[in-house]
C-alpha cells in the first residue's frame, strides 16, 4: 500500500473516531485525514481540526457549523465547514477520499454510508444500523459501486480474518458450519431477572471490558448490541439465523470464531481495544502497528463460555425474531431502540422497559418488503413515533 490514503472519518469525536485518529496518528507517511465530523462537539473537533487540518469539517446543524467556522477563522485555519446530512454525504463521496471510516451512531449515519457505497469507497463500517436498517439496499450499493466494505466491530473483523480468504455465495461452499460471534454479557449477565427493573443508567454505563459511546454501552447491558450484530453478521456474512450463535464470553478476548463442516473452529484473540480491528482494516491486507499491547494469556488465566440467557435478555430474542421475519422489521427494531435508550439514559423509563417498548412497536407495525431508502426512512419515523406513544402512555 504505497499510496497515501485519503480519510474521511464520520463521527470522528466518538470512541471509533478518536480510536482511528490514534492510529491514523502512528503512520502519518501513509494517512491524510480528509474530512472530520461531529455532532454537537464543537470544541472537540475544533482541537482536532487544529491538530489534523482537514480539507473539509461538517457539522449536523447550522448554529454548531457557524460556530466552528468562526473558531476556526479566528485561527487561522483554512478548513472549510459543511453542514447537515448532505455535508456528511458530500464527504463521504468526494473524488478525493479514499477511505471512510463510518463510525456514526445511529439511524444519522445511513445516508452517508450510502453515499460512499454508491462512490465505491473503500468502507470501513463501524455503524451497526447502516447493515441493521438498510442491509439488502446497503449490500446492493456496495456491490453496484464497486466499494470495498471492511467491518469494524471487533466481532465482525474477527470472523473476517479467520474466513476464507475466498469465500462463495453461501457459508456451507465456504466449508463453514456455523459463526460463533462472542459477546461479553454487558455488567448483568448473572443478575437475577427481577433485581434488572430497578437497575440504573449508572450501572449500566459501567461495562466490565470496553470502553464506549452511551448508546452502544446501554445495547451491551440490554444485549442488544449483539441482536443487532447477529443481524449485521447475516449481511456481511450470507448467513441464515441459524447459522449465527451467540456465546457469552465474559473475557472479551476471543471476538469471534467460525467452526468449519471438518470441526476445526478458528478464533481471532486479542486485548479488548478497538484499535485492533481498526488498525487491521486500515492496512488491510497488510497488518500495521496499532499501539495495543500484547495478550498476556497467563494474565488472563482462563476463558468461559456460557449460553445467553433469553428471558433475561429479551432484546436477543427479539433480534433473532426480526432477522427471520426479514422486510422492514429489523427497521422498526433499531428504531425503537434508540427511542428506549435515549428514555432509558434520560430517567424516564426502566431498564426492563427497554425491550417492553421494543415489543410493543414490533406489535404495531407493518412489516413489508423493503423497497428504497425512502421507504425505510418512513418506517424508521413511523416506528419512532409509536415507540414514543407508548412510551408516554406508559409514563402517564
Amino acid at each position: 500500500m504505497s499510496k497515501l490514503q485519503t480519510i474521511t472519518i464520520l463521527g470522528a469525536t466518538g470512541t471509533i473516531g478518536m480510536n482511528t485518529l490514534d492510529v491514523v496518528a502512528r503512520h502519518p507517511d501513509r494517512f491524510r485525514i480528509f474530512a472530520l465530523t461531529a455532532n454537537g462537539r464543537i470544541d472537540a473537533l475544533y482541537e482536532l481540526c487544529h491538530r489534523y487540518e482537514p480539507t473539509y469539517a461538517v457539522v449536523l446543524d447550522a448554529d454548531g457549523a457557524e460556530r466552528l467556522r468562526n473558531k476556526l477563522k479566528a485561527a487561522g485555519l483554512g478548513t472549510e465547514v459543511l453542514c447537515g446530512i448532505e455535508g456528511l454525504e458530500q464527504v463521504a463521496a468526494h473524488p478525493e477520499v479514499d477511505t471512510v471510516m463510518a463510525a456514526i451512531v445511529g439511524a444519522a449515519g445511513l445516508k452517508p454510508a450510502m453515499a460512499a457505497a454508491k462512490a465505491g469507497k473503500r468502507i470501513l463500517l463501524a455503524n451497526k444500523e447502516t447493515l441493521v436498517m438498510a442491509g439488502s439496499l446497503f449490500m446492493q450499493a456496495v456491490k453496484t459501486g464497486g466499494a470495498t466494505l471492511l467491518p469494524i466491530d471487533s466481532e465482525h473483523n474477527a470472523i473476517f480474518q479467520v474466513m476464507p480468504t475466498k469465500v462463495t455465495d453461501t457459508l456451507a461452499e465456504s466449508g463453514i458450519r456455523r459463526i460463533l460471534l462472542t459477546a461479553s454479557g454487558g455488567p448483568f449477565r448473572n443478575m437475577d431477572r427481577a433485581l434488572l427493573e430497578a437497575v440504573t443508567s449508572e450501572q449500566a454505563l459501567n461495562h466490565p471490558n470496553w470502553v464506549m459511546g452511551p448508546k452502544i454501552t446501554i445495547d451491551s447491558a440490554t444485549m442488544m448490541n449483539k441482536g443487532l450484530e447477529v443481524i449485521e453478521a447475516h449481511w456481511l456474512f450470507n448467513a441464515t439465523a441459524d447459522q449465527i450463535e451467540v456465546v457469552v464470553h465474559p473475557q472479551s478476548v476471543i471476538h469471534s470464531m467460525v467452526e468449519y463442516i471438518d470441526g476445526s473452529v478458528l478464533a481471532q484473540l486479542g486485548n479488548p481495544d478497538m484499535r485492533t480491528p481498526i488498525a487491521y482494516a486500515l492496512g488491510f491486507p497488510e497488518r500495521l502497528e496499532s499501539g495495543v499491547g500484547a495478550l498476556d494469556l497467563f494474565k488472563i488465566g482462563r476463558l468461559d463460555f456460557q449460553q445467553p440467557d433469553m428471558e433475561r435478555f429479551p432484546c436477543l430474542r427479539l433480534a433473532y425474531e426480526v432477522l427471520r421475519l426479514e422486510g422492514t422489521a429489523a427497521t422498526v427494531l433499531n428504531a425503537a431502540n434508540e427511542v428506549a435508550v435515549e428514555a432509558f439514559l434520560s430517567k424516564k423509563i426502566g431498564f426492563m422497559d427497554i425491550p417492553a417498548l421494543i415489543e410493543a412497536t414490533l406489535e404495531q407495525a407493518t412489516i413489508s418488503e423493503v423497497t428504497s431508502l425512502g421507504q425505510l426512512i418512513d418506517v424508521d419515523a413511523e416506528a419512532r413515533e409509536t415507540a414514543r406513544t407508548w412510551m408516554l402512555e406508559k409514563v402517564c
